[in-house]
Order: C-alpha cells, then structure tokens, then sequence
C-alpha cells in the first residue's frame, strides 16, 4: 500500500517571462506560482502570491519586508534576488525568521562595468546633448565651438566604493590611460589597478566620479551639495550604484550654475521616472539610463540562474551559494525559532 504523495515545495516568482530556462527547472521540481500581471506586483499582490510558499525569486525593485514575510507564513525558507543590490530587504526581519536571502554578486559586474564606461563617455564627450540636438533638427553648419567636451584620455578616475563593479571600471579606465584612485572606509589599500586616497582627496582630484557603493543608511546621500561643492567644475558624476545615494535635486543645482561639467546616472530615487517632463531629463548635461547596468541577454539570465540555484540549494538541504553577506546560508528550522 503506497503512502501519500508529499507535497512538492512552492516557490513564487515575482515575474513573469523572466530569461533563461531557470524558472522552467525550478517548475520542473517544485510548485512554481508566477505573477502573470503587465506591471509589476503591489506589495498586497506580492503578499499573496507567496503565501504558503517555500521560496521566492523576486527583483531587486521588490520590497521585502516584515509584512512580505508575515504574509508568506512560517514555511517560507529563502529568498533569492536576482540583483546584486539589496536594499530593498528587511535583513534583520528575515534573519528573525530564519529565512536566507540570497543575491546574485559575480555574474553582472563586467555588463555594469561596460555602461558605467559609456556614461563616462556620454556625459564627459556630451554625447547625448548631441545627439538630442540631431533629433530635434539642428544639425547645422560645422562649427569648431559646438558640443566640446572633456578629455577622458589621461584623465584621473575617482571610484567610491571598490567592489567587483568598480575594479571591472578600473580594469576599462587602463584602456584609456586614465589615473585609477578609490576611496573605500574599510580596505584601505592600494593594488595593480588603483591607489586608495581619502573621500575628500578623491572628490577635489578626480575629472570622473564613479560611484559603485550600495545603498545603505551610511551612504544615503554620501553626494550631496557640499560634496558636489569640492570637485571641480570640470568634473563629471556617474552613479551607477543606488539612486539615494546621489542627491538628485544638489545635482541639478551644480550641472545648472556650472559648478559641474556633466553627470550620468543609471540609478534614480523612486523608480521608475516615468513623466517625460522629469527635471532629470531635461537637463542638456546629464544623461540619463533607466537602470540598463545589468541588461544584457546572457547577464540577466546569469542572474536568474543563480538566484534559482540559491532557491534549489536550500530547498534540497545545502547552504545557499550566494548569501547576503553576514547572513547564514541555511534556514534556520521552524522548531529552533521557537526555542524548542
């Protein structure tokens, strides 16, 4: 007499036609619920997909917090981001729960490496003013004084923080003879690549300013107006990191009484920005992305790849490859969160 089926694990996907064939495999094995919506789950929707679930594959724009968590239930074992940044996850109400969270380090820093680069040539070459002005018609007569630029050959590069992002831009930078220093508070060391120097020193000699360091409560506006008020006015500001990290409005301020050269961003507070009459669109020397670090085919399906393989690691009993960092890489059992 054959016993009764056990239940296979249910796992939420916080989207639908993500890349790659890793969602199919994680169908293959366990219950998979997909949010099948055009625009992406309100926190409720979300709320209600996971309940009752193992594990959950969701973005790095989906917020995980104590409501996501309660509303899961005690089942719910990892979460695995397919991002590198998580700014948007409650780690203390996650770890409380003995849920792991995992993210996706090492598969995108080469893409985000590419377009930090690309902002850098936009923004210091004035690329895209150029090409709104061909846009608009006005390509006229050569002049010798129209959309002139700034070097970036031979220029010096300031990264703030220097983690796998921010060495794959110094590794670009030597391509370009660019000057490579790094400010990061807790590795204070130079390598082959770059020297380290302080915040300030960083801010008043570099001609480019890279920002690769995760949004947390310390770097909430790390550049603000009195950081932007030490580079020089020749400078140029590229933040593909976090957008809180950059203030947006002390930007614009700069770039508008030229205390600034130019800046690009990939990141933004409140995204998505979706008003074409956004201040940030509109002004002639900023380039704007919407978040395209990662977007690239392979990238983004290497991402969900290791996301799902965090989901079947825990699931089948064995530590998560990609942990948040200081957070375990197993479930902690419902018994031992009770004290039992």
């Amino acid at each position: 007499m054959s016993g009764t089926p056990v239940p296979r694990p249910r796992v939420a996907v916080s989207r639908a036609g993500l890349p790659g064939a890793a969602v199919r495999r994680l169908a293959s094995r366990y219950d998979v619920v997909s949010w099948e919506g055009t625009a992406p789950p309100t926190s409720a929707e979300l709320g209600a997909l996971v309940r009752g679930c193992s594990g959950l594959l969701v973005l790095g724009s989906d917020r995980v917090d104590t409501a996501l968590l309660d509303a899961a239930g005690p089942g719910l074992r990892v979460v695995a981001l397919a991002s590198m940044g998580y700014d948007g996850v409650d780690v203390g109400a996650a770890a409380a729960r003995g849920v792991v969270v995992t993210h996706t380090p090492d598969v995108l820093a080469d893409t985000t490496a590419d377009v930090a680069m690309a902002l850098i040539l936009m923004a210091r070459r004035r690329l895209g003013a150029s090409v709104d002005a061909l846009r608009r018609g006005e390509w006229g007569a050569f002049r010798m004084d129209a959309f002139l630029g700034l070097d970036v050959q031979g220029a010096t590069l300031g990264l703030i923080g220097y983690g796998q992002i921010a060495k794959a831009v110094a590794r670009r930078a030597a391509g370009f003879r660019m000057r490579v220093q790094h400010h990061h508070p807790r590795r204070q060391e130079d390598d082959e690549l770059s020297r380290w120097v302080t915040f300030e020193e960083l801010l008043r000699t570099s001609d480019v300013v890279s920002v690769h360091t995760p949004l947390t409560p310390e770097t909430v506006g790390l550049i603000g107006a009195p950081e932007l008020a030490l580079m020089k006015p020749t400078a140029t500001l590229v933040n593909t990191g976090r957008g809180g990290i950059v203030d947006e409005q002390a930007l614009l301020t700069a770039l508008r009484d030229g205390k600034l050269h130019s800046a690009g961003l990939d990141v933004m507070v409140d995204e998505p920005r979706t008003d074409p009459a956004d201040p940030l669109f509109a002004e002639p020397r900023l380039v704007v992305l919407p978040h395209v670090g990662s977007a690239t085919q392979a990238t983004r399906a290497a991402m969900v790849e290791l996301a799902a393989r965090n989901i079947e690691a825990v699931l089948e009993g064995e530590a998560a490859p990609t942990p948040l960092p200081g957070t375990g890489g197993r479930p902690v059992v419902a018994a031992a969160r009770e004290g039992a």
